[in-house]
């Protein structure tokens, strides 16, 4: 292709990463990746599809300028649920200042949707500071912000639900919540890779469908070809386990993401966006048949 770029990606082992991975190698582009631990079965398969692995983590700034030398782009994103919100924040303004010392020509933020407006939640604010840090570098840049992960029908926590025929989730039957799938964030990614100084600068909240609690259980319900409750949790046992994501939840409930899908699907046609249905319809439901702890579905946003 006319426009192939080489892109740094952070995170290539992990969902979102991998799916900007797969985007980008399926659109012709050069992807390298930073890994932690090259010699590990994930990096090993990056290689394996052509991808080029280096070592580095967020947390040594050299190991990340060393890795963006010479590459038109870089993917940077963190991860709260495995650092924390301070970790997160601190190894994501040390990777940006990382990726301006090594003069990279695009620097691409995974933040999350309305991050930039105040909502309290620790995770979102978090992001939000290396947002705000990487828009003073004086750096091309473009924050992609998604909403909540349709994976997370199948996070370890909902997969024994759905097993019982329940799809559970704290928030009323009838509100609805923006969600989009990491295919579709993968393929944004790689385009606002290609569109370059079409994109500096901006922020995108991304989103492929809104909809209920009750009418993701009807979808549910239609694919598996079994009926699938909607069963909403208190609030107070999710703030029993997290204190954040209990907040998150009342957000939620209260104010929700806001992302202009119709925007979107006009504006990136090549995304290919999927609602809930599209996902549902493509997914892998074997996983309903193995034992938690075959597989893993990391909780975002």
């Amino acid at each position: 292709m006319s426009n192939t770029r080489s892109v740094l990606v952070t995170g290539a082992t992990g969902q979102q990463g991998g799916a900007v991975v797969r985007a980008l190698i399926a659109r012709g582009h050069r992807v390298k990746a930073i890994s932690r631990r090259p010699e590990s079965d994930g990096a090993k398969r990056l290689a394996a599809a052509g991808v080029e692995v280096v070592a580095g983590n967020l947390d040594d700034g050299a190991s990340v300028a060393a890795a963006a030398e010479g590459v038109d782009a870089m993917f940077l994103m963190g991860n709260s649920y495995e650092a924390g919100t301070d970790a997160e924040t601190r190894q994501g303004i040390a990777a940006a200042d990382a990726a301006k010392a090594a003069g990279i020509g695009h620097l691409i933020y995974s933040s999350v949707a309305d991050a930039h407006k105040k909502t309290g939640i620790p995770h979102f604010d978090s992001k939000y500071l290396v947002e705000k840090h990487i828009a003073g570098l004086g750096i091309p840049y473009t924050i992609s912000a998604p909403v909540a992960f349709m994976e997370n029908t199948v996070a370890p926590w909902a997969i024994d639900g759905l097993r019982q025929g329940v799809y559970a989730a704290a928030l009323p039957p009838a509100r609805v919540l923006q969600q989009v799938t990491i295919d579709d964030i993968g393929a944004f990614v790689a385009t606002l890779a290609e569109r370059r100084e079409q994109v500096f600068g901006k922020r995108f909240d991304i989103a492929g469908d809104e909809l209920s609690g009750a009418q993701q259980a009807t979808i549910l319900s239609e694919v598996l070809g079994r009926p699938i409750t909607y069963r909403e949790l208190p609030i107070a046992a999710i703030r029993q386990q997290s204190e954040d994501t209990a907040l998150m939840f009342e957000w939620f409930d209260r104010t929700g993401y806001d992302a202009d899908i119709a925007a979107l699907r006009r504006d990136f046609p090549d995304v290919g966006w999927h609602s809930y249905a599209d996902w549902a319809r493509g997914f892998d439901w074997s996983v309903l048949d193995k034992r938690l702890g075959e597989f893993a579905v990391t909780p975002v946003i």
